[in-house]
Order: C-alpha cells, then sequence, then structure tokens
C-alpha cells in the first residue's frame, strides 16, 4: 500500500516495492540528501503533502514539484518543468517522449550545495509559471509517429483503424509511444498484437 504520510516516506519509503520499510529502501540510501532538498524546497514556502506515495509540494493546491529517491539518485521533479527557462541547463527530460516534467538529479549533499542558489531560483520561477497560469502547450497527436508495423495493421483491420480513431487523443498518444519505443520490428508487432482488443474495447492502456 502507498505511503499517505509524509514522515512515512522518510522514514520506511513509498511502499510501492517490497522494500518498504527495510533497510534496502531507497529511501535510506540518500537520507541527507532527501534533507537537504526538503529544506530547500520548504524554505520556498510551498505546502508539503504526499501524492502518488512521494512527498509532492504545492502551492495554492496546484502540483509544483516532487521529491524521491531513485535506484541511483534522488529526483526533484517539476511537473512543468518544459516552461523553465533552465538558463544553467541543469534540468533532464525523465523520459524521451516526456512533453512537460523535468528534473534535477543528484548523488551526493555537495552536488545538491553547490547549486543550492539555482534550486531556489528555479522553484521560485515554477512558483511564478503556476501563479499565471501557464500551461504546457500539448503536442498533436498528428506530430507523433505512426510505427509502419502499426499503419499495416490499421489497412488490415478497418474496424481497428476505426476504433483507434474514436479513442481520445491522450490514450492514441500512448500507444503511439509505446508501439514505436522498441527497436527491432518484431517488438513492435508483439506490443501491437497486445493491445488490438484493448483499442478495439475502446480503451486506453490505462483502463481496465
Amino acid at each position: 500500500m502507498m505511503t499517505t504520510e509524509i514522515e512515512t516516506y522518510f522514514e520506511d519509503g513509498c511502499g510501492r516495492c517490497a522494500l518498504f520499510a527495510t533497510p534496502q529502501c531507497k529511501v535510506h540510501s540518500f537520507t541527507k540528501e532527501l534533507a537537504a532538498l526538503r529544506s530547500i524546497i520548504l524554505s520556498c514556502g510551498l505546502t508539503e503533502e504526499v501524492k502518488w506515495g512521494v512527498p509532492c509540494y504545492t502551492y495554492k493546491g496546484a502540483n509544483i514539484l516532487t521529491l524521491g529517491a531513485l535506484k541511483a539518485s534522488v529526483n526533484l521533479g517539476f511537473f512543468k518543468g518544459a516552461l523553465l527557462q533552465d538558463e544553467y541547463k541543469l534540468l533532464k527530460k525523465p523520459g524521451e517522449n516526456s512533453q512537460t516534467g523535468r528534473s534535477f538529479s543528484f548523488t551526493n549533499t555537495l552536488e545538491i550545495s553547490a547549486i543550492e542558489t539555482h534550486i531556489r531560483a528555479y522553484i521560485f520561477e515554477a512558483i511564478e509559471i503556476e501563479k499565471a497560469g501557464l500551461k504546457v502547450p500539448s503536442k498533436d497527436v498528428s506530430e507523433y509517429e505512426v510505427p509502419a508495423e502499426f499503419q499495416r495493421k490499421l489497412k488490415e483491420f478497418p474496424k481497428l483503424k476505426t476504433a483507434f480513431e474514436a479513442l481520445t487523443p491522450g490514450r492514441q498518444k500512448g500507444y503511439l509511444i509505446h508501439f514505436s519505443q522498441p527497436k527491432q520490428s518484431k517488438t513492435k508487432e508483439a506490443r501491437i498484437d497486445k493491445w488490438m482488443e484493448h483499442i478495439l474495447n475502446g480503451k486506453g492502456m490505462m483502463d481496465k
């Protein structure tokens, strides 16, 4: 069961894996780093909550950033990081297809203290972005690659084409990203075959 209390996270972890509340939990590998970042974030006036099992920091109810320990680093992730100017080129994309989120990654407290002033500046900028009501422009479905393997399936099964086009743009994007990721054609075809019935039933990848 995912953690719902903030202190539980820092003491025992997020609760999303079997390492929860054990010495092997990732939070115990980065105790000092988490504490340092937590102190910086709270000094910027954000509200501390727990969402998705991890510390989430909000401004008047709006999500600004999350803090969490990964296997090899501690990450501070901005929900609307794509809108940050990133003057010092410190932010990273969580994934190749990430449109909105950006994050800092740290492996020790020295890395944090070296750019503490910059971290605060980025947080304050993120708050101002939220105050202004800015949103990250959404990439249109037409801008996503449609793998050749999926194009063939759509031609072969007209009902699949109709069902796919009836999905919401977000669901379509999810499938296109998932189908495009593998390098090998066989792997792409296997993914498409696996999800065909789901598409025909009008469901996205996250729908049960």
